[in-house]
């Protein structure tokens, strides 16, 4: 016999769970636009990055994507090999690796002008509800990397 679900161990009752659809339903709705351009979604985000400023630190790529050099050093490497960017040693300390745009990737921004709107285009949410979203979220990831860093020991 079925014990009656509890509502905080059912899965439409967890933010986590839907923030996590919801990515994936990102993905699936930028691949179509970035496949022609050889990139992935997480090389997308290296690339507006880099497109806002070049010459970046690996560090900074890093702190700002909030990934691990662990996984942003095989996709930077991936993103060389496909003639996008450069890795190179900093002349002034050699411990750090700075990346830059090549033409290739400095001209993918023209192609890439349009994939901001396609969410708007979609007719998935207005721009005005992806701006209050945005907001949201972004103050939630904000709190749970505060409580993260506050439960740290040391």
């Amino acid at each position: 016999m079925q014990q009656p679900s509890d509502p905080f161990t059912t899965l439409d009752q967890q933010l986590c769970f839907e923030i996590y659809a919801a990515s994936h339903a990102f993905n699936k709705l930028y691949k179509p636009l970035l496949d022609p351009m050889g990139l992935t979604y997480p090389q997308y985000l290296v690339m507006l990055l880099l497109w806002e400023r070049d010459d970046r630190p690996v560090g900074d790529l890093g702190q700002a994507l909030a990934l691990e050099s662990s996984t942003l050093t095989p996709l930077l490497k991936r993103m060389e090999t496909a003639g996008h960017v450069t890795r190179q040693r900093d002349p002034e300390d050699e411990r750090r690796v700075r990346i830059r745009l090549t033409e290739t990737g400095q001209a993918l921004q023209a192609e890439a002008r349009h994939i901001p709107q396609c969410l708007d285009q979609s007719g998935a949410i207005s721009a005005a509800e992806a701006a209050d979203l945005r907001r949201e979220v972004r103050k939630l990831r904000l709190a749970l990397t505060a409580a993260l860093t506050a439960a740290q020991p040391g």
